[in-house]
């Protein structure tokens, strides 16, 4: 009996069914916000990948680069990248990427002559990688700008 409460009509009783379904419909509300903030949470998690992965197709271009030399660095464009990583016990997620790299001159350069000829060498080449990817419809696209030497 200690658990029995009076109703307004004076008498003894637990819960009834109105204070039930409000407790249920306050819970769902409840549900609802924490399943929104989840949704919102994984989209920002993709977003943050798509980026990091096009940073690092950026990184590696310019690394590949820096070891052919400056003499045969030309512009060019390459489509179809893909960088996949693991979603946990769900499986692996993936983006396709889009890079267009943009070679400039540096004012690095020294010439050298004889009576016969003179000769130009440039020491350094500017190079902008532009990195694109579709996220949710929209173009996403990260640049990263390196001299090398």
């Amino acid at each position: 009996m200690k658990n029995l409460r009076k109703n307004i009509f004076g008498n003894l009783s637990g819960f009834g069914i109105v204070e039930v379904l409000i407790s249920a419909v306050v819970l769902g509300f409840l549900y609802l916000a924490l399943l929104h903030m989840q949704v919102g949470n994984r989209e920002s998690l993709l977003r943050i990948r798509g980026r990091d992965g096009a940073v690092e197709v950026a990184q590696n271009i310019i690394d590949s680069l820096k070891t052919v030399g400056v003499a045969s660095i030309a512009s060019f464009s390459k489509n179809d990248i893909v960088k996949s990583w693991d979603r946990g016990p769900g499986g692996k997620s993936s983006l396709t990427y889009r890079a267009d790299v943009t070679v400039g001159t540096v004012s690095e350069s020294a010439s050298s002559g004889s009576y016969y000829e003179t000769m130009s060498h440039v020491y350094a080449k500017q190079v902008d990688v532009k990195v694109s990817w579709k996220f949710k419809g929209s173009e996403q696209s990260v640049n990263v700008s390196s001299v090398v030497r």
